[in-house]
């Protein structure tokens, strides 16, 4: 579904918004799981994603940074996986940040990443139509 790469830079640190933020999705994402999968499925799928990544950004909030490092790059990678399925390029992007820097982010740095997902997530959700 979505073929851009994922690479973060070498030692990057960088959490500011980039100047040209990735697109909030990749448009024909959702209509390529419904291919796969069936309108149903995909809408009920889209539906645990909403769930569960509200949930997981609240958690994210929740962990202390130095104590739950790994913890933290885990469900950055399986939020970075889900966003790419759905085609939210900026989550994914975002996801993937956390995920390769949770092991040398400073406080700042960990709450300025989670606000810019947070931000990513309301507006992919925002694009979306009501189920």
């Amino acid at each position: 579904m979505l073929d851009a790469a994922f690479a973060p830079a070498p030692g990057a640190h960088d959490t500011t918004s980039p100047r040209e933020p990735d697109p909030l999705r990749e448009p024909g994402a959702f209509d390529a799981l419904v291919r796969e999968i069936g309108e149903d499925g995909a809408r009920e799928v889209r539906a645990v994603f909403w769930s569960d990544t509200s949930a997981r950004l609240l958690r994210f909030r929740s962990l202390a940074l130095d104590q739950h490092r790994a913890k933290i790059a885990r469900e950055a990678h399986s939020l970075k996986s889900t966003a790419r399925t759905f085609g939210y390029v900026r989550l994914a992007m975002l996801a993937l940040r956390l995920e390769g820097t949770a092991d040398t982010l400073n406080g700042a740095e960990f709450g300025d990443l989670l606000q810019q997902m947070e931000a990513a997530f309301a507006g992919a959700r925002a694009q979306e139509p009501p189920d």
